[in-house]
């Protein structure tokens, strides 16, 4: 699962007051619109530029490739539970066979024998695979998740997300992430 970002669109990387990305999947983008209208209320601080200039008849500005909040936001404590989550949890593969096609979530324990509707009870699971274990319980039907299904941690959910980089990381964000990327000597 890759985030289309055009290069062409010039966004800036959105780094939180401690020079972090605010989040890694979705990457932490704005427009260069939003950014610039941020660095006009002074909101941000830039970090980079890009080589592109835009005009108007009495200002003239490099746009900027990466800007850092001027305050800083505190990262949630306890990501939200959600589907997209959940699924960023299962790192977008189905917990009983591997696929990435066609996900949905199943309830280990369905909820018809009791099962809750929380993080230590749903699964990223295809729909062959949801379809076929329907509302049996894993020991009926020999289907056990991959991993046991837990409350993820936001930093839990921001190395997943490092798992899944944007099809384009421009040159000036690369010191502010930390993808698998190969280093200079």
């Amino acid at each position: 699962m890759t985030i289309h970002v055009s290069p062409e669109a010039c966004p800036a990387l959105v780094l939180n007051a401690d020079f972090r990305p605010l989040s890694y999947y979705p990457l932490s983008l704005w427009s260069w619109q939003d950014a610039i209208k941020a660095v006009c209320l002074d909101r941000v601080n830039i970090v980079s530029h890009y080589d592109t200039v835009i005009h108007s008849p009495s200002f003239e500005m490099r746009l900027p490739s990466v800007v850092s909040l001027r305050d800083y936001i505190k990262p949630a404590r306890h990501p939200a539970f959600t589907r997209f989550n959940v699924f960023l949890r299962d790192r977008f593969q189905c917990q009983y066979c591997g696929s990435t096609h066609d996900l949905t979530f199943d309830h280990v324990i369905p909820r018809s024998k009791g099962g809750l509707t929380t993080w230590e009870n749903v699964v990223a699971a295809c729909a062959p695979c949801n379809l076929r274990k329907a509302n049996r319980l894993p020991k009926e039907i020999k289907m056990f998740p991959h991993q046991t299904p837990y409350a993820p941690t936001v930093h839990d959910l921001h190395n997943n997300g490092r798992a899944f980089p944007p099809n384009h990381l421009h040159q000036s964000w690369l010191d502010y992430l930390y993808w698998d990327i190969e280093l200079e000597p």
